[in-house]
């Protein structure tokens, strides 16, 4: 794997000016609270304390999610076919090198109730710019590459925090799950949190948490120096 690296690295951006909710209080539910803003001081308390952003609905609300059960995926526990692991010979895969072109193409990825608009794509790359968001990019060899996979999300301690994923081509997006992860176990990480565990995500080993173990995995991963995603 090919990693860019993204100089300076993290800049800790002024505190929110907002008092975010515990995750529990979602209670049953998986919306703990309503409103504030996409700042980047917000976004990493809300990363810090067990909460992630999406609006209730398209164009509507901002809401501060913590589901119970949470999907993580084990960084020891990534299954990768045969045909997988033939796959990611036939691309060339960076971090860092194209978080516009990523978030961008995972924001037009039809989807029930899309959340990733221009707001959000202005607030992540703000994070981008401070270290704190990365994207993995999966490109076709060759002279003029094209992108055909990726994903991007949120680095905070030895946690990460996966955000969306797109692919154009078979595979594209699992080539780029499959990078996160080796970065990850060779960076320091030890949380990979995916929020929901999907069927596609469960059959690459993601499993379920209930709320109170993921929070534990959390405090233990901030505890721990600043995965490095980029590096030889």
């Amino acid at each position: 794997m090919r990693a860019v690296a993204h100089p300076g690295g993290p800049v800790e951006p002024p505190p929110s000016r907002w008092e975010l909710p515990l995750p529990e209080a979602a209670g049953a539910g998986e919306v703990a609270g309503v409103g504030a803003d996409l700042e980047p001081g917000t976004l990493l308390a809300a990363y810090r304390s067990g909460l992630f952003p999406m609006r209730l609905s398209a164009h509507g609300p901002l809401g501060w999610w913590a589901p119970d059960p949470r999907g993580v995926l084990p960084l020891d526990g990534l299954r990768v076919s045969r045909s997988l692991r033939r796959s990611a010979t036939r691309f060339t895969v960076t971090v860092d090198a194209a978080f516009g072109a990523v978030i961008s193409a995972c924001a037009g990825v039809p989807r029930p109730g899309g959340w990733i608009d221009e707001a959000f794509v202005e607030a992540y790359t703000r994070l981008h710019d401070l270290g704190w968001a990365h994207s993995v990019e999966v490109w076709t060899p060759g002279p003029e590459p094209d992108l055909v996979g990726g994903l991007y999300g949120v680095a905070v301690g030895g946690a990460f925090a996966g955000e969306s994923m797109f692919h154009t081509v078979t595979d594209g997006s699992k080539v780029a799950l499959v990078h996160l992860v080796e970065r990850l176990r060779l960076g320091g990480g030890v949380l990979l949190d995916v929020q929901w565990c999907t069927e596609h995500l469960a059959s690459l080993g993601a499993r379920e948490v209930p709320r109170a173990d993921y929070g534990r995995l959390l405090a233990d991963a901030l505890g721990r120096p600043q995965v490095l995603l980029t590096g030889p």
